[in-house]
């Protein structure tokens, strides 16, 4: 049996390459299954959510082997497992889905019934979302494969376009996912809070949907620097604490038409006010700037607890919110996980025909899995770029 290295949560601050389990076609309980495949993973990605967990800001525990953004080939499959074959190369939904349940059955995949005893919903490498292991490993289990994978139809081109198709796993459909629930079409004016790799994603997305003009505003100035070289208008919101006034101009008046929070729970307040985190932050920001009757694609994470908020109400997910202004507006509010499964195979399509760079967008970076700790921490201080991880070498191999 091969051996098998992963990327370990040790506690806050702390991640460890480690030596792990080689996976076996079962559930988090033991309990054997034929409808999964077993992995050998090509990349894998860090993701802002992950470093959630790595400050400290969920209730994680420690030995957690992370990661829930996979792009991987087969090397060994369940006897229940039709549609898919050994060394097919295929994409791997942060989702935990069965394709039974009645959210599944629906398309919500983001809150599947059936693959997490503690709520609906599943994932891998992640806090609260069923035990599944995560993927920043050599190997990695995956189940109900059939309904789960989607495989690349031709290998050779999708190597060559790796690094665009590593995002289909997540911040490329959860970004697009924010821009549709926003109501993004043609000649939209957009506002994304966060330059992060998912806002960046969701500003990606605005302009394929056709947006006349996508606003990125972030206080990184790294990150606003990179938003505008790739075609997006930067807006630093260290410069005023009234995001209207910093709207009203690029655009002319103190509104867009849609908007979307891709920064989460660990906002901070904008202006004068840009070191202090306020968790609301963001989501009020956005409902003074929407007009009357739009609608906030919210794909940013929010948690049911957060035990390292110096607020109160925080800690617990009860945030300060100004629901009052969102009502008066007749404002649209989408929250929750990303259905992945949704939207992957069309945006599949837009990469594999050139109309979706989005490895350029969030500036892609692949890094060892040896580097993975230096990674974490990069990220951490902000930096614009997107790392992805190569466990097997098979992104170097190409590259050489």
């Amino acid at each position: 049996m091969p051996s098998n290295r992963g990327v370990v949560y040790l506690g806050p601050g702390k991640v460890e390459v480690q030596s792990i389990d080689y996976p076996k076609l079962a559930n988090p309980k033991g309990k054997p299954i034929e409808h999964g495949v077993i992995l050998k993973v090509v990349s894998t990605n860090i993701c802002g959510s992950d470093q959630h967990m790595v400050r400290g800001r969920t209730t994680a525990p420690k030995g957690l082997v992370l990661g829930h953004e996979i792009t991987g080939e087969i090397v060994e499959k369940g006897k229940d497992v039709e549609f898919l074959d050994v060394g097919d190369l295929v994409t791997v939904p942060f989702n935990v889905a069965c394709g039974r349940c009645r959210t599944c059955r629906e398309q919500q995949t983001g809150v599947c019934l059936n693959v997490n005893e503690g709520r609906a919903g599943g994932a891998y490498g992640y806090v609260d979302m069923g035990g599944w292991v995560g993927g920043q490993a050599e190997y990695v289990m995956v189940p109900y494969a059939d309904f789960n994978l989607i495989r690349f139809p031709d290998k050779a081109q999708a190597m060559e376009k790796i690094l665009d198709l590593t995002m289909l796993s997540d911040i490329l459909p959860t970004g697009f996912h924010g821009a549709v629930s926003a109501g993004v079409g043609v000649g939209s004016t957009v506002y994304v809070a966060g330059a992060g790799p998912v806002g960046l994603a969701a500003a990606a997305s605005a302009h394929v949907l056709g947006a006349a003009v996508v606003m990125v505003g972030d206080m990184n100035k790294e990150r606003l620097a990179h938003a505008k070289s790739v075609g997006f208008e930067p807006i630093d919101l260290t410069k005023s604490d009234k995001l209207e006034e910093l709207i009203a101009a690029v655009v002319g008046v103190p509104e867009v038409d849609a908007s979307v929070d891709a920064v989460g729970f660990e906002a901070r307040g904008h202006g004068a006010q840009h070191s202090t985190e306020a968790p609301a932050t963001v989501l009020n920001s956005l409902m003074a700037v929407t007009r009357a009757a739009g609608a906030i694609g919210i794909p940013g994470l929010y948690v049911t607890e957060d035990p390292g908020s110096k607020d109160e109400a925080a800690r617990h997910g009860n945030l300060r919110m100004r629901f009052g202004l969102g009502w008066a507006k007749s404002h649209r509010f989408y929250t929750g996980q990303t259905p992945v499964l949704r939207y992957n195979r069309q945006l599949m399509q837009a990469i594999l025909h050139g109309r979706l760079p989005i490895a350029k967008v969030v500036n892609a970076t692949v890094i060892s899995l040896d580097e993975a700790p230096r990674g974490y921490h990069e990220f951490d201080t902000g930096v614009a770029r997107k790392f992805v991880i190569d466990p097997n070498g098979m992104l170097k191999k190409k590259a050489a």
